[in-house]
């Protein structure tokens, strides 16, 4: 069998129909093995399996070029993997990767700013596409930017990279005409916006506290009112969270439904099949849930299919350490749930999936956003046609 290379990846991604022809030479120039550390990790339901390439280098080889997110950190680098361990770099799944870069429909002349240099795959991609001096890519953490730059530097590519906040841009280097984010948000940053120029576009992976993953496309344009963004869901993008806007959800959860909390038995009509089954609707009821995380733990039953078995729905904030628990048992319509905390975590998840069947089940990419300095307003099918206002919720710019 043929060693696995750059060449071969880009005629697998091209036959797949992931490889636009505009990309294709930059994917060939472009060497992952260069990037990917010698220490991967790969999750799966039993935890992280850990791979060296000095142990057995054709199997890190293999994984190198397979369409598999290859972990590099967790928890910011503090520990080694275990189950409950939540991954802080990884280098991204090939098709994912070529996807997004086709997505953000780049040509030449135009400035591209990165948010999260990881193992530098991205930044070198895009610098062989347009050029070293067309790209700027920021990352949050040092030891993973100093590594980003010497497997660059070996690789000949030299993109002007930045160690900070990548939610605060890299005002020094705009305006861009294209702003593409590796990690995943709640909230679009403003000085994406503002860093980009009217015409150009922001694309990012959004998510919730019950879904993460959907990938934004925005649009930048001014009016009146000034500078604005707007657009909508236009795939699927399971990222990462940027470090500031997310933590590991089931820890979070775990952590606010202590033992020592006991909760206010009530009754509800929430079917948890819905939100643990349907990532629309998880989605769509985690817009209108802000802060809120979701972990579910299903039990099996003998005898039946997994859809009818009894499954536990966990709601949480644990800002305000409030929580709410579902118990869904086949062939009841209405539920045992419990209640904890100053806020009605239950009560708001009940109005937003009553929001969401009311309004048709709508899809995820009917879902939209636009963004002001002011703050952002998510809407479905249409900027006029705003989502429920979110209890809790702060700069919501109508």
């Amino acid at each position: 069998m043929p060693e696995p290379n750059a060449e071969r990846l880009a005629a697998e991604l091209a036959a797949a129909g992931h490889l636009t022809p505009d990309w294709a030479e930059a994917w060939r120039a472009v060497d992952r093995a260069d990037f990917v550390p010698a220490r991967v990790w790969v999750s799966d339901p039993e935890g992280y399996r850990r791979f060296d390439r000095d142990d057995d280098p054709d199997r890190w080889r293999a994984l190198v070029y397979s369409d598999t997110v290859l972990v590099t950190q967790v928890e910011g680098g503090t520990a080694e993997p275990e189950v409950s361990s939540w991954p802080t770099s990884s280098a991204m799944m090939p098709r994912m990767v070529a996807g997004m870069m086709a997505a953000l429909d780049v040509a030449d002349g135009h400035h591209v700013l990165e948010i999260g240099t990881g193992v530098g795959i991205g930044a070198a991609l895009l610098s062989a596409r347009l050029g070293d001096a067309a790209v700027t890519s920021i990352e949050v953490d040092p030891n993973v930017a100093a590594g980003a730059r010497r497997s660059l530097d070996r690789a000949g590519r030299h993109p002007y990279l930045a160690v900070g906040d990548g939610m605060a841009g890299v005002p020094e280097r705009a305006p861009f005409d294209r702003v593409l984010s590796t990690c995943s948000v709640r909230t679009v940053p403003w000085p994406w916006i503002a860093q980009t120029r009217p015409g150009g576009r922001v694309l990012t992976p959004w998510g919730t506290g019950l879904y993460n993953g959907v990938l934004l496309d925005l649009e930048v344009a001014e009016d009146a009112r000034g500078r604005y963004a707007t657009g909508r869901v236009v795939g699927d993008a399971a990222f990462m969270w940027e470090r500031g806007q997310g933590t590991a959800p089931d820890l979070a959860v775990g952590s606010v439904g202590a033992a020592d909390d006991t909760g206010t038995p009530a009754s509800t009509t929430l079917d948890a099949r819905v939100l643990s089954g349907s990532r629309d609707a998880a989605f769509a009821v985690g817009l209108l849930l802000p802060g809120v995380r979701s972990h579910v733990h299903r039990t099996a039953g003998p005898h039946s299919a997994a859809a009818l078995d009894a499954l536990t729905l966990w709601l949480a904030d644990p800002d305000s350490r409030s929580w709410a628990r579902v118990e869904y048992v086949p062939g009841q319509s209405e539920f045992a749930a419990e209640r904890f905390g100053p806020r009605d975590v239950l009560g708001e998840a009940e109005a937003a999936l009553h929001w969401w069947h009311k309004a048709g089940s709508p899809a995820r990419s009917r879902l939209g956003v636009t963004v002001r300095e002011s703050g952002q307003v998510e809407w479905l099918d249409t900027p006029n046609a705003p989502t429920p206002p979110r209890p809790g919720a702060s700069g919501r710019g109508r």
